[in-house]
């Protein structure tokens, strides 16, 4: 167990281009010994529709501010975030877990540093390495607590990512199904694809 509690901060009305949701904060204390973790960890869930009549859509994005707020091209994280947005929206019911792992749990400065080893010719997991950091921090625990604190025991968890299915499973949550996040792809961002699926297990449908 990552946490030794977690509490709902806020609860608020939530109007979007996609339709009405609400937005949740919340907070969880980390349990000391993990010298990777900081000692509270937040994220936001946006539930939309009766999530108890069957398993939900369920996203786990993870914050990309060059992506979902600049719209970059050289990742899909936009597409992919606007994407369950609709399909959520779309279905009548689901949640969207947004956490706070900028570039893979690195951070914003350390990501940008790694754009410029991109630009030299380095993937991204090379230049996550070449600076030090592994290929991936993320943790999913938060999401998986928050989901236990909203009564939700199985979800159909949209995601292209294995890990996220078994972090779901393995903290209890049922997946019931696994929705395809596959997005089509630009040139600006194909490299980025490709290692994702060639050295992370990534799915392409």
């Amino acid at each position: 167990m990552s946490f030794a509690s977690i509490t709902k901060v806020a609860d608020a009305d939530f109007p979007t281009r996609w339709g009405h949701f609400r937005i949740l904060g919340f907070e969880g204390v980390v349990t000391p010994g993990d010298p990777t973790r900081t000692a509270v960890e937040s994220a936001v869930a946006l539930t939309f529709g009766d999530l108890k009549a069957a398993p939900p859509l369920v996203r786990i994005h993870s914050q990309c501010l060059t992506g979902d707020v600049f719209h970059s091209l050289r990742c899909d994280c936009h597409d992919q975030l606007h994407l369950a947005l609709g399909m959520i929206a779309a279905e009548g019911s689901g949640i969207l877990l947004y956490e706070q792992q900028e570039g893979r749990g690195i951070g914003l400065m350390a990501k940008l540093r790694a754009y410029e080893l991109q630009d030299q010719g380095l993937d991204t997991i090379e230049a996550n390495e070449q600076l030090g950091y592994e290929a991936d921090y993320r943790h999913f625990e938060l999401p998986a607590e928050i989901l236990k604190h909203l009564g939700i025991t199985q979800v159909r968890l949209m995601t292209n990512n294995p890990d996220k299915v078994s972090s779901m499973e393995s903290a209890g949550i049922e997946v019931v199904e696994r929705v395809s996040a596959a997005i089509p792809t630009e040139p600006t961002f194909e490299r980025y694809l490709e290692t994702k699926r060639e050295k992370m297990g990534h799915l392409v449908s």
